[in-house]
């Protein structure tokens, strides 16, 4: 992630209700309200309301209850008077009007309906106003940037049922939101819009609110038609790919939110659904988030990995520029669409800083050609698998060790290129920051599972001789990180080689994606994921990204102590890959149970503080919520525990050794797709084992189950 500093007032995401669709989203308080801190409406990285606040009678009403509905559609706010002093009359007490406040996003507007009821026994009057402001800041600004000069605040247009506010940036675009209503406020101004509502017993008053590029006409009607279509679209994506069926309700709970919020985040790009990194401040195509996404999601739902694939092919570099990372055949790390990357006073309009989005680029459509069996696909995007692996190639090429580093080109790119890329990630034992460019360790990993993926497949293309050449380059890699990683007094591999050969000796959980590759020889890899079970990693609740002894360990930092479901989550899958199931299945467990802490939404990261008897594990306060491959976490740790693989070219699924997590005693997959066969399977606790059968299959060819106890 690209990592800036936060603002002194920005609140915890625990606190905050968000909503996405496409390349818009809210972030809200309880309430409803917007205070223009880190929370607002967002288009195109771009906040265009940055204050939306509603109050009856000059007071914020009382807050009954609020939540996002289960598929992440709408947002609804319960709320209730304050007692409402009318001069000459009688009072209405409180608790006797029912304010009701939904929301939603569709096609890049707002939509918004307040509904007042009156419980009480007599008439009443209720004064209502509504205050609104947009700052047009852009994402970075918001997210505490400085920036010496910015656009104008053009003059605001006031008309009889809407307010037009417009921004003209340093970019010459002009920005615009259009607040409209459905009934004529008694007074609008260009902040503010005042209501006096008449409710007799028992009446209901309702206001129809929308907030786009344009003004219009909100209407009931407009309502439910955004809300129908938003609501078909999301289930669209949430019914994409096989299901899942859990015999424990609350684990089944935690797969439904997930999957919840990968459609919530995922965009329908013109190549394909791509999951976007995370809500407020990643709420854009990242490379590496979305690769490892895909990664995850990747044994019940293939097509995000094409789409995923698909969009990178499409935006891979094809010039070098220092400013942004980029040369030809490197995978985007990011792209945004705001004024501030716009006028090139940031580098992430798109941005190449990422040196292990290109490898992972690979990796994945190697993945993907095998579960699937779409070598049609893999065709389509064969120049791109070239380029890209041609610069992996260069590069260990210039490398003294025959490594894949890096150093940032400009001052404005970022430090640190690995996915740990705040600034004080890297170190060496002794807490001194290493000299560039630096290896780090996964990053090897990556680049040996690219070599191999592109050898097998050369391999389905005809071609032996590249084919042969690219295992012969992956085991060269392989050569060289075992000799130059591999520190025998920790029984571990060294974070990363600096510029000068010198390894950074310090554990991090970083080596257990080198397990992920497969690259570690069977005894060392035993070894290293031995450690990664340890209490040094695993603190309870899942593994930390260092462990305690390390010079920078701090379990409230960003990556230096923190825990990353992510993150353990692909270790989890590099200890399966070397034999280790049980482990795994405790690993899940804790990570389940800090769930059912987080509302069953896993959050971007979390504090790695030892967990002790009663209490909950420690957010991080600023932490993206959802975060795509957070949401994504649980599935890889599911099939790892599952010892499953889909090979849709042979038509063959595979389970080895199979355990399910604590408590489940049954799990199914319906719809799963293996070349164009569709089968039901169902994972049964007899005992200690775990069974296996299939129950159906449909399509012309048959999938043969094969079981490894």
């Amino acid at each position: 992630m690209t990592t800036t500093p936060q603002s002194e007032n920005q609140g915890s995401p625990q606190r905050l209700f968000v909503l996405k669709e496409g390349d818009s989203f809210l972030v809200a308080d309880a309430y409803g309200d917007l205070a223009g801190q880190e929370d607002g409406l967002f288009r195109n990285d771009t906040r265009v309301l940055s204050s939306w606040r509603l109050r009856i009678a000059d007071q914020r009403p009382a807050l009954l209850s609020s939540a996002v509905s289960e598929d992440n559609v709408f947002f609804t706010a319960h709320l209730s008077n304050h007692p409402l002093p009318v001069l000459g009359e009688p009072g209405t007490p409180q608790g006797v009007i029912h304010i009701e406040r939904k929301r939603l996003l569709w096609d890049g507007r707002l939509y918004e309906r307040l509904a007042l009821t009156n419980f009480a026994d007599e008439p009443a009057v209720v004064p209502l106003t509504l205050a609104f402001a947009a700052d047009f800041r852009d994402m970075f600004e918001v997210r505490g940037s400085r920036r010496a000069q910015r656009g104008e605040q053009e003059q605001a247009q006031v008309g009889e049922r809407e307010v037009l506010l417009r921004y003209r940036g340093l970019d010459d675009q002009l920005r615009c939101s259009a607040i409209s209503f459905s009934s004529a406020p008694a007074a609008l101004s260009q902040d503010w819009a005042a209501f006096s509502i008449d409710l007799a017993p028992g009446e209901q008053w309702a206001l129809y609110l929308e907030v786009g590029a344009e003004a219009d006409q909100p209407s009931q009607a407009r309502f439910r038609h955004a809300a129908a279509q938003a609501r078909r679209c999301m289930r669209r994506r949430r019914r994409r790919g096989a299901q899942l069926k859990a015999s424990g309700r609350l684990f089944q709970a935690w797969l439904d939110k997930s999957r919840a919020d990968l459609a919530l985040l995922t965009t329908e790009l013109p190549t394909g659904p791509y999951p976007y990194a995370g809500i407020p401040w990643f709420s854009t195509p990242f490379g590496r988030d979305a690769v490892i996404t895909a990664l995850q999601t990747l044994w019940f739902d293939p097509a995000l990995a094409r789409g995923v694939l698909a969009y990178l092919a499409r935006h891979q570099a094809r010039e070098t520029s220092s400013f942004r990372d980029s040369e030809p055949g490197k995978i985007m790390h990011e792209t945004r669409k705001g004024e501030m990357s716009a006028v090139n006073e940031l580098p992430f309009g798109r941005y190449y800083g990422g040196v292990d989005t290109t490898p992972l680029f690979v990796a994945l459509a190697g993945a993907y050609a095998r579960r699937s069996g779409d070598l049609a696909f893999i065709e389509s995007i064969w120049e791109a698998l070239e380029s890209a692996i041609g610069w992996v190639e260069g590069q260990a090429d210039e490398h003294p060790q025959g490594l894949l580093a890096y150093a940032r080109g400009e001052d404005s790119g970022l430090i640190n290129q690995g996915w740990k890329d705040s600034h004080d990630s890297v170190f060496h034992a002794d807490g001194s920051t290493p000299e560039g460019p630096i290896a780090l360790v996964e990053v090897q990993g990556y680049a040996y599972r690219a070599f191999l993926e592109m050898a097998e497949l050369a391999q389905w293309r005809g071609d032996d001789h590249r084919a042969s050449r690219w295992r012969g380059r992956a085991e060269r890699l392989r050569e060289a990180v075992e000799r130059h990683f591999w520190q025998d007094p920790l029984r571990f591999y060294a974070l990363a080689l600096d510029g000068t050969g010198r390894p950074c000796r310090v554990r991090a959980s970083n080596a257990g994606h080198l397990l992920f590759s497969g690259l570690p020889d069977a005894e060392r890899g035993r070894q290293a994921g031995q450690q990664l079970l340890s209490r040094a990693f695993n603190s309870g609740w899942g593994i930390r990204t260092l462990v305690p002894e390390a010079a920078r360990f701090n379990p409230m930092s960003y990556h230096n102590g923190s825990i990353w479901p992510h993150d353990m989550a692909i270790c989890a899958a590099g200890l399966a890959r070397y034999g280790e199931r049980d482990g795994v299945v405790r690993l899940l467990g804790g990570l389940f149970e800090a769930a059912a802490h987080f509302g069953m939404r896993l959050p971007e990261l979390f504090c790695g503080f030892e967990r002790a008897p009663g209490e909950a594990p420690i957010a991080y306060p600023v932490a993206c919520l959802p975060q795509a491959w957070a949401a994504g976490s649980v599935f890889m740790l599911l099939q790892a525990c599952l010892g499953l693989s889909i090979d849709g070219r042979q038509a063959q699924v595979t389970v080895e050794r199979p355990r399910l997590p604590t408590g489940i005693d049954r799990l199914q997959l319906r719809g799963l797709e293996v070349g164009e066969t569709r089968i039901d399977l169902t994972f049964q606790r007899l005992g200690e084992r775990t069974v296996v059968f299939s129950e159906a299959q449909a399509g012309p060819a048959p999938v043969r189950v094969r079981v490894e106890q």
